[in-house]
């Protein structure tokens, strides 16, 4: 199966384009976006050398469905989807921070809490929590974006001190934020699962605050089945999930966390091609929809970049 891994397109208007740990953005005349879903897939602020199958697909259809039932909430930046990999949208300028909300103590933040922090961005956290235990109400946890290497736990207060985002902005973006993840824990639990937690990115257009880049996809997001979801915190099992937190542990397993010294294991061709079936495994939950996959017959990044430049002349007309 094949999978893209990098685009080097050339659109009318192009004045840039920026290459992420996943997306490959182009700007088109600092008016529109062109944002391509590859199949890279990255891990603890690294991409793995090997790309997944279908991902991309995956998680432009994921976000594209999410932005389009949130739209009543905020306004976000999506125009079309031009190909199955690639949405074009409204450029925003970003803001530097992501706004990360969580309903459930795990991953990082129980890694956090189990070596003994209770406070988390300046949210204090009750003593006496299990691994994968609710907290009382969701908690937000912002980070920093960084282009390169980690991004950084910071608090509200930090984030309006440091002038990051006006307290105005921020305020209208935190409460975005407990909306749209109640829409997306709602939507989730009508197809059994859970949705755990996620980010958030928004920028800003026209002194108007917009939801940016993907949301409630398996890259930015974290669901648990919610079937046996009670049974197995009582028992202090693993949940199941789907998530790119298996990955996560793969490498844990295989000595790898990106610290110092530490190689990148082997990729092999059946271990990306279980990845691929996990994040289709997941669309098809979260969407309640088949996945349809693309035909695999002809070039990837031709077929992407056709469609796009089709779409873009049709709005000259």
């Amino acid at each position: 199966m094949k999978a893209l891994t990098k685009t080097d397109f050339h659109f009318d208007g192009q004045k840039s384009v920026y290459h992420g740990k996943v997306r490959d953005v182009y700007n088109l005349d600092d008016d529109l976006i062109v944002m391509v879903a590859t199949d890279r897939i990255s891990a603890f602020d690294v991409v793995l050398p090997k790309g997944i199958p279908f991902k991309g697909q995956v998680l432009n259809q994921i976000a594209a469905d999410f932005l389009d039932q949130t739209t009543d909430i905020c306004p976000n930046w999506k125009l079309a989807t031009p190909d199955p990999m690639a949405t074009v949208g409204l450029r925003c300028e970003g803001f530097r921070v992501e706004i990360i909300i969580r309903s459930i103590l795990t991953g990082s933040a129980w890694r956090a809490y189990k070596a003994g922090k209770r406070e988390l961005c300046g949210v204090p956290l009750p003593d006496g929590m299990k691994e994968n235990e609710r907290f009382p109400e969701p908690i937000i946890t912002p980070t920093t974006k960084a282009d390169e290497g980690h991004d950084m736990d910071i608090s509200r207060e930090e984030i309006i001190t440091q002038g990051l985002v006006s307290e105005e902005d921020y305020n209208v973006m935190e409460d975005y934020t407990r909306r749209i993840f109640q829409r997306g824990q709602e939507i989730a639990a009508k197809r059994g699962l859970i949705l755990v937690d996620t980010k958030y990115e928004f920028g800003k257009r026209d002194g108007k605050v917009y939801l940016i880049d993907e949301i409630h996809t398996p890259d930015s997001s974290r669901y648990f089945y919610a079937d046996g979801y009670e049974e197995k915190l009582r028992k202090g099992e693993p949940q199941r999930q789907l998530s790119k937190e298996f990955v996560r542990q793969w490498l844990i397993e295989h000595n790898f966390m990106n610290e110092p010294g530490q190689v990148m294991p082997e990729i092999t061709d059946e271990y990306a091609c279980s990845v691929s079936d996990r994040y289709i495994e997941l669309y098809e939950h979260i969407t309640g929809k088949t996945f349809v996959r693309t035909e695999q017959d002809e070039d990837l990044a031709s077929r992407i970049e056709r469609n796009i430049k089709n779409w873009l002349a049709n709005q000259k007309k």
